[in-house]
């Protein structure tokens, strides 16, 4: 139990003002049970009682704990429900930012070549990713804020706060649920993703990846913190990579959605296959119109660019409402209007 900065000021890696206030609300009052570490193995956790702490301090960052979903799931299993989980990490900017001020020019954009190479590429692939493990046991990897973020809510947290202090990111998480049962998401460049289809069914989508790791766990904290832009779009987006911007500019990373297409999941024309939150936003009437028509590849969008939510909504609605009475002539029509729009004008959803 800790109960004063000045006691929060002697543990280790705790120093700066800033700090101090980020971590102090959630270690202050009585009979409050914390816990300050600063640890990369998770067998540090295990002399702690499951559901017997209020807040789990961990100052070792991420990138340097062995089996992060591991020690995620245990921190969630010690902490009581609604007990917080605070930690740090590393995140890519902040990688580069560091490495670029560590070495002199030249040699530093040399330097982190090799490293993103060694660090991000090597990871994501299988022929590689034992090699890398091996020889690196998972210490000081490279992560992004959104993976970081993603795997906390797949391990059965809430995003409650982050901040930067001293180029370092700080999160504090709350945990809510269980661990997630589902398997954990590839890493590698194709993204199955699961979707809404036709009559409400679940489906799974194909696309390249143009989203960090663990990027759609994080969906619900992204709306809720920056809410969407023109073209519905999430604003601010930082769960997309800077090569996923350009992939998404000429839908390169769509292109293994043709494949959904074979097997009859999509059509070439029709509403967007969305994610469960995404659909959430939409009105129960619309909700229940837009599953009557097969999702498609290229949809209505693109014929009428809508602006917001409420303009994307009757879009659909006029789209379906036409698909229903002349299937043929509606996705013919649509088809030829978007092409117009993508090719002669420009348009894009961004």
């Amino acid at each position: 139990m800790l109960q004063t900065a000045v006691e929060m000021s002697k543990l280790p890696g705790v120093s700066g003002g800033e700090l101090l206030k980020f971590l102090a609300p959630e270690l202050e009052g009585k009979n409050r049970v914390a816990h300050v570490l600063k640890v990369s193995d998770r067998a540090n956790l295990y002399p702690f009682d499951t559901n017997s702490v209020d807040t789990l301090v961990n100052l070792k960052r991420v990138n340097d704990v062995k089996g992060i979903n591991k020690f995620f799931k245990l921190a969630n299993e010690k902490l009581k429900v609604n007990g917080t989980f605070i930690g740090c990490v590393e995140t890519l900017e902040q990688r580069r930012k560091r490495l670029f001020k560590k070495f002199p020019p030249g040699l530093n954009l040399l330097y982190y070549g090799v490293d993103f190479i060694y660090k991000r590429v090597f990871p994501k692939f299988k022929a590689t990713k034992k090699v890398y493990f091996f020889l690196t046991q998972g210490r000081n990897r490279a992560l992004s804020k959104s993976e970081v973020l993603g795997r906390l809510v797949y391990c059965g947290f809430r995003i409650e706060d982050v901040i930067e202090i001293n180029n370092m990111l700080y999160f504090k998480a709350r945990r809510i649920q269980a661990p997630l049962k589902e398997e954990e998401p590839s890493t590698g460049l194709i993204l199955r993703i699961g979707r809404i289809g036709y009559n409400g069914k679940p489906i799974t989508v194909f696309k390249f990846r143009t989203m960090h790791p663990y990027a759609q766990y994080i969906q619900e904290y992204v709306f809720e913190q920056n809410d969407l832009q023109d073209g519905g779009k999430f604003a601010n987006d930082f769960r997309i990579t800077k090569w996923g911007r350009w992939m998404r500019k000429f839908w390169i990373d769509e292109i293994p959605m043709i494949y959904n297409i074979l097997r009859g999941d999509l059509k070439l024309v029709g509403v967007r296959p969305l994610s469960e939150h995404y659909l959430s936003l939409y009105t129960a009437e619309h909700k229940s119109l837009r599953v009557k028509g097969k999702p498609g590849l290229i949809p209505p969008f693109y014929a009428d660019m809508p602006k917001n939510l409420e303009e994307i909504m009757e879009s659909e609605s006029k789209y379906i409402k036409s698909y229903v009475q002349d299937p043929l002539a509606t996705d013919f029509a649509y088809c030829m209007k978007a092409f117009n729009n993508i090719f002669l004008h420009k348009a894009r959803s961004h």
